[in-house]
């Protein structure tokens, strides 16, 4: 499907403009602009900022060793390839590699010209203010992922939702034939959403933490639990008393997957049901203690669960 994003359309009217200008100051090699807006162009404000600075610093250090090298020795094929064996390494060195290309252009702008005068290099300095300029000014607007944030929320927690009253159905009945395609759904879920969340914090210069971000990895930590839920439920054989009164907690749980904090109230709840499991009379064969034994595993892995959970909500505080 045919789609225009924001950062395109940022980046058509950005090189507009770069051009324009570099035109109306009469600038050499004006299309140059439009090229380092282009480039400049990031998806957040603090990379466009880095890659701006990168670009800015990597075309000026280009700028001193094309004068060295070409007025130093020739205006010859076999002079660039020599400056580019210590300049490379040294743009590397001084953490602007993503400048390289850019003052590549520069480079031999000076060496198309043949002879570096003052009034070229401002010609070039101009050139390179135009462009990364207005690449700066257009990424001052960033779209608000807010809503794209919670709406990711919100799906992932309604795949938790069913993931947890699934573990209940099959706690109650066996085999109830689910294909657990929302365990890996979920993940890619948690995965974009880290990663949206992480470009919300990049548009921000201020903000080091994002609480989304965080909520995401709570519920990445999550998953991770769940699936050796999964393990162990899928390890029983026979059902069991225990497994209907876990199988009710569960169904709780997974009525109430929010963002709210009602994890202590659940663990509360799972802590009397341990003590009235250990009041019960001790097993009467092996598969019955093998159940328990796995029943009390499975206590312990949703314990794990909610403390998630619990720890996330009083870290907000």
């Amino acid at each position: 499907m045919f789609k225009i994003g924001y950062r395109t359309v940022k980046t058509a009217v950005g090189t507009a403009i770069s051009i324009w200008i570099a035109q109306l100051f009469s600038l050499e090699n004006f299309a140059s602009a439009g090229i380092l807006t282009i480039l400049c162009i990031q998806v957040t404000k603090k990379r466009s900022l880095i890659s701006a600075w990168e670009r800015a610093l990597a075309c000026l250090v280009g700028m001193f060793f094309a004068f060295v090298f070409f007025e130093g020795i020739a205006y010859h094929p076999l002079v660039i390839g020599l400056m580019l064996i210590f300049f490379i390494p040294t743009v590397v060195m001084l953490r602007a590699k993503e400048g390289v290309v850019t003052s590549s252009v520069i480079i031999l702008h000076l060496y198309i010209e043949n002879n570096i005068t003052v009034a070229f290099i401002l010609n070039e300095l101009g050139i390179i203010g135009i462009g990364i300029g207005v690449a700066l000014v257009m990424n001052l607007y960033m779209p608000s992922m807010e809503q794209e944030l919670k709406k990711r929320q919100k799906k992932i927690e309604q795949h938790f939702s069913h993931i947890l009253h699934e573990i209940s159905v099959y706690l109650r009945n066996g085999d109830n034939f689910w294909d657990g395609k929302e365990i890996t759904e979920t993940n890619d879920l948690i995965q974009s959403a880290k990663s949206l969340a992480y470009r919300n914090v990049e548009n921000h210069f201020k903000r080091y933490e994002d609480e989304y971000y965080h909520y995401f990895k709570m519920r990445e930590k999550q998953l991770e639990v769940i699936e050796q839920m999964l393990w162990i439920v899928s390890s029983l054989k026979i059902s069991h008393d225990h497994a209907l009164e876990i199988a009710s907690l569960m169904d709780e749980i997974s009525e109430g997957v929010h963002s709210g904090n009602t994890a202590q109230m659940y663990l509360d709840k799972m802590e009397v049901m341990r003590s009235s499991f250990r009041e019960m009379e001790l097993p009467q064969s092996r598969e019955e203690f093998e159940v328990r034994a796995s029943l009390f595993h499975f206590l312990n892995e949703l314990e794990k669960y909610l403390i998630c959970k619990r720890y996330f909500k009083q870290s907000e505080v």
